[in-house]
């Protein structure tokens, strides 16, 4: 994490003791939240970021800010103030009324709480996990990006305790659902399949702009019910996030996986070529003048 953070309306050192553990948000987890990409000083796809959390805070019951602007214009005072011109920024809405056990005194209806980190270095390829009913498909907040993540944490964190990168999510039908932190996608010859909401997945910013708006000749990209089975039978598989954009999985534990196509990796190249093209002209517009990078 850089120096400073976003509180509100101040930009603030990460250090200052700003927030009470009577705002229900923070320890029921009651809030959105997203990672933005931050490249050349520019918010990648925040108007995608921000119409996601709206559309989660709306069924979570999180007040939310009103203005796009308003949140922009402060999360850009926190990237200057950090310098963080390339990075990442994780921007979380908490709830600070409600329940049991709310905290004494006149409050914000909500807080915003940002901050900004190097961007991680994934690597080139990802091995993966198989976790069984992980996602419960049937829930009416199936694919909210929400404060409650503890069970992510938990599953990426012993993923690493026995040498993977990432798990599989599947659901509570058997489907493939989506990792802990990412999309995933399956290929076959021409077509390019990733699950669809329906299986309780996130809809990711990555994933929608590969289904919605990067276009790679002879390519489709479509969503598809996958089972662990087509994973084993694909001729590529690969994962999607903010932070990772396409990432090659290399294994998948328990699944017997063919390695020429992982290997060679073709279709995935393609896409994350097109995407990078995709980066660049969305920024370039938007780059001001006076960033150094």
């Amino acid at each position: 994490m850089h120096r400073y953070l976003l509180h509100n309306d101040e930009i603030r050192d990460t250090g200052a003791q700003d927030l009470s553990a009577g705002q229900v948000g923070l320890l029921n987890g009651w809030g959105v939240f997203s990672t933005i990409r931050v490249y050349d000083g520019v918010m990648f796809a925040w108007e995608r970021h921000w119409a996601r959390m709206q559309i989660d805070a709306g069924r979570m019951r999180v007040p939310f800010p009103s203005d796009r602007d308003w949140l922009a214009q402060r999360l850009q005072r926190l990237i200057d103030a950090n310098q963080a011109f390339n990075a990442t920024l994780r921007v979380a809405v908490i709830r600070n009324r409600g329940g049991m056990f709310e905290g004494p005194g006149p409050m914000r209806e909500f807080d915003v709480v940002a901050f900004t980190a190097d961007v991680n270095r994934w690597g080139n390829t990802v091995k993966l996990g198989l976790v069984p009913n992980a996602r419960y498909a049937a829930s009416e907040f199936a694919g909210t990006k929400n404060l409650s993540w503890s069970e992510n944490l938990t599953w990426y964190e012993r993923a690493h305790d026995q040498g993977l990168d990432e798990v599989v999510l599947l659901n509570e039908r058997g489907e493939v659902c989506e990792c802990t932190s990412a999309n995933i996608f399956a290929v076959k010859g021409p077509h390019v399949w990733t699950p669809p909401l329906s299986s309780g997945c996130l809809p990711g910013v990555t994933r929608a702009l590969l289904l919605e708006e990067i276009l790679v000749p002879g390519l489709q990209v479509e969503e598809k019910t996958l089972l662990p089975a087509d994973l084993e039978a694909a001729d590529e598989v690969f994962i999607t996030s903010t932070t990772r954009e396409l990432l090659p999985v290399v294994s998948v534990e328990g699944l017997h996986m063919g390695s020429e196509g992982r290997q060679n990796g073709t279709v995935r190249e393609q896409l994350q070529k097109a995407f990078k093209t995709y980066v660049e002209n969305y920024i370039a517009p938007r780059k001001r003048a006076d960033i150094i990078v």
